[in-house]
């Protein structure tokens, strides 16, 4: 698929899911893949076994609230999935997920998706197409900028390869 285009199945969660949901402290520690075994598993114990990689998770109000740390988006990202759908975000959150190179996007109508549905989200254009129900939805697009740094995986990926130039 091009670059900005994404594919992957909608896992739907609530409103409030919060970082110690997302990524339970006491695997903090632990090195990445360890992590990411974790990830979602404070609302969906084994969530990380059962998603295929390039899913979406597709949540409501204030995703990613509570601590700042990343190991969060890190836990997503190692679990496999292949960015956040949401009615809003907690801000941190947002902004650490460009900086881990998590793709993030805000949704009002959220409810049009169901669990399962198959997804086809353009990241340049801000479109997420509901391809199990022929729809779709319209979300303002990643600026440039942060566009290019979500593809390049992250801050730190994307600050390495521009001094190597």
């Amino acid at each position: 698929m091009p670059h900005g285009l994404l594919r992957g199945k909608a896992w739907k969660f609530g409103d409030n899911i919060n970082t110690d949901l997302i990524s339970p402290a006491q695997y903090m520690e632990m090195n990445y893949e360890e992590i990411g075994r974790h990830a979602m598993e404070g609302v969906m114990p084994g969530f990380s076994d059962r998603i295929c990689k390039g899913d979406f998770i597709v949540a409501g109000e204030n995703f990613g609230s509570g601590s700042s740390r990343e190991t969060a988006q890190i836990a997503l990202k190692y679990a496999g999935v292949g960015g956040v759908i949401a009615k809003s975000f907690a801000r941190i959150f947002f902004r650490n997920s460009i900086n881990t190179g998590l793709p993030v996007l805000e949704l009002e109508e959220i409810n049009k998706i169901e669990q399962g549905d198959e997804l086809e989200v353009d990241l340049g254009a801000g479109i997420i197409k509901n391809l199990s129900k022929n729809e779709s939805y319209v979300v303002p697009p990643l600026p440039a900028n942060v566009k290019e740094l979500v593809e390049a995986g992250g801050l730190i990926p994307y600050l390495r390869a521009k001094h190597k130039k």
